[in-house]
C-alpha cells in the first residue's frame, strides 16, 4: 500500500521500502570525482551502472543550515526560511544563533511520514541542526554531539551509545560523522526506523582536499556503510549541503577580506555591520569565515556607495542589493540584509578582524565555503531510476533538495 504526503508543491509516497537519505556535510563534487579515481567507492561507484550519479546546485547561501533545511521540505530558503546559522534580528537588533526550529516556516518531509505512520529518523552530527530538523517529528532524533544524554521523551530513544557500541566522538573527530551512520544501520536493523535522514559532519572536509589520505580514508569509511545499507535492503540517496574549496594564498595564510573593518574606515565608524551567516558554535575548524555575508547599514551613508565600494575591494565576486539577491537566490527577503557580498573561490569575506580567531588554523590551508563556487555537489542514488525521472534528470539541473523525492518516487520503480 502506498502511502502519499504533500509538501510545498511536491507529492511524496512511501511504497514500504527502507530508505536512506545522507547528507554529507562538505561533499564537493571533487571529492567523488578524485574518489573514483582513487578507488575510494568501491559501492558507490557500482552505482553508475546500477543506480543514478549525476551533480545538483546546493542552495545559496552555501551553508549548513539553509542547505539541510531545504532538503527536508523539498524547498529553497525563501519557502522554509531558514537562509543561514547566524542571522540579525532586524527587529531587536540582536545578533541570533540558529540552534533550533523557531524560524522554520514550513512542514519536513520527515515530520509529515512520522505523522502517518512512516517509522522515521533523523540522526545528526551537530545537536544545534538535529533539533531543527526534528521538526514535528513523531519518531527517533538525536545527535552524535548528544548521544550520552538522549532520553525517550526528548529523543525518542534512550542510550544511543549502547546502540551504537561506543561512546560519544569529540565535536572535532571525524568519528562524529561515522558516529551518524552507524547509528542509522542499527535502527534500521533493528526495525525501529524504516524513512531515515542522516546529516553529517564537514570536519574532514575543511581540513583535508580531494585525493589527501585524510580525505581519501574517510570517505572510504563512507563508502563501507553504504554498502551495508544496500545490504539491508533500503534505497540509499546521497547529497551534499554544500561543497568546499580551498581559500588560502600561494603563501598558506587565509585569503580574507575584513569587511566591515574596510567599509567603516572608508565610510565612518560604525557605518555598517558585517554578519557571518557561517558562524555556528563550532568554528574551530573555520575561524567562523565564509564566502557569503550580510552588510546592514547603521547610519546615513547611501547603500548605493556602499555597494559600489564592495565591488572594488580584492577577493568579491559578486555584490547584490538585499531584494535582488533574495530574488535571485530564493532567499527570505524579510531576513535579507541591505546587501550581500560573495566572495570568489579563492577568498573569504569577514566582519572584523578582531572577531575572527585563526589560531586553529595553524598547520593547514584554510578551506571553506558560502559561495556560487561551493554550490555543486553529487546526487547519487542506489538505484535506478523509473522513465519518469530519468527524464527530469535530463531536462533540468537538479538541486539538493530533490533527493528525497527521488529517493522515494523515482528510484528502484
Amino acid at each position: 500500500m502506498t502511502t502519499t504526503i504533500e509538501l510545498n508543491g511536491r507529492a511524496y509516497q512511501w511504497r514500504g521500502n527502507p530508505t536512506v537519505v545522507i547528507c554529507v556535510d562538505g561533499f564537493d563534487a571533487a571529492y567523488l570525482e578524485r574518489g573514483m579515481e582513487d578507488g575510494v567507492f568501491p559501492c558507490i561507484s557500482t552505482f553508475k551502472s546500477c543506480g543514478f550519479i549525476g551533480t545538483a546546485d546546493a542552495v545559496m547561501p552555501t551553508f549548513t543550515n539553509p542547505n539541510n533545511a531545504s532538503i527536508v521540505t523539498g524547498a529553497p530558503p525563501a519557502v522554509h526560511g531558514i537562509s543561514g546559522n547566524y542571522y540579525l534580528d532586524r527587529e531587536t537588533g540582536k545578533e541570533v544563533m540558529v540552534t533550533d526550529a523557531h524560524l522554520l516556516r514550513s512542514e519536513t518531509v520527515l515530520g509529515r511520514f512520522s505523522q502517518v505512520g512512516v517509522k522515521t529518523a533523523a540522526v545528526t552530527a551537530k545537536d544545534k541542526l538535529r533539533k531543527m530538523l526534528s521538526y514535528n517529528l513523531r519518531g527517533i532524533s538525536f545527535s552524535s554531539q548528544c548521544a550520552d544524554r538522549c532520553t525517550m521523551e526528548e529523543n525518542g530513544i534512550p542510550q544511543v551509545e549502547e546502540l551504537v557500541g561506543r561512546g560519544k566522538p569529540d565535536m572535532y573527530d571525524p568519528d562524529l560523522s561515522l558516529f551518524v551512520l552507524d547509528a542509522g544501520l542499527r535502527l534500521l536493523e533493528r526495525g525501529v526506523a524504516e524513512l531515515l535522514y542522516l546529516s553529517l559532519s564537514d570536519v574532514v572536509q575543511h581540513s583535508h582536499a580531494p585525493g589527501e589520505p585524510q580525505a581519501n580514508g574517510f570517505y572510504k569509511a563512507i563508502d563501507h556503510r553504504v554498502a551495508k545499507f544496500v545490504e539491508l535492503g533500503a534505497t540509499v540517496g546521497i547529497t551534499g549541503d554544500h561543497g568546499m574549496s580551498d581559500k588560502a594564498r600561494p603563501d598558506g595564510m587565509p585569503n580574507v577580506l575584513y569587511l566591515e573593518d574596510e567599509l567603516n574606515a572608508r565610510f565612518g565608524k560604525g557605518a555598517v555591520r558585517v554578519i557571518c551567516p557561517i558562524t555556528d558554535p563550532f568554528v574551530k575548524h573555520h575561524g567562523a569565515l565564509g564566502s557569503f555575508v550580510r552588510v546592514y547599514r547603521k547610519h546615513s551613508v547611501s547603500l548605493e556607495s556602499l555597494i559600489e565600494a564592495t565591488k572594488t575591494l580584492p577577493g568579491i565576486e559578486l555584490v547584490l542589493d538585499g531584494p535582488s539577491a533574495a530574488q535571485r537566490f530564493e532567499m527570505p527577503l524579510d531576513r535579507e540584509g541591505d546587501f550581500i557580498a560573495i566572495g570568489r573561490r579563492d577568498a573569504v569575506i569577514g566582519a572584523t578582524r578582531a572577531e575572527h580567531d585563526l589560531t586553529s588554523l595553524a598547520g593547514h590551508r584554510l578551506r571553506s565555503h558560502g559561495g556560487l563556487s561551493e554550490r555543486a555537489v553529487p546526487f547519487i542514488l542506489s538505484q535506478p531510476l523509473n522513465a519518469r525521472y530519468r527524464l527530469v534528470a535530463e531536462i533540468r539541473r537538479l538541486r539538493n533538495f530533490d533527493i528525497f523525492e527521488f529517493a522515494l518516487n523515482g528510484a528502484g520503480a
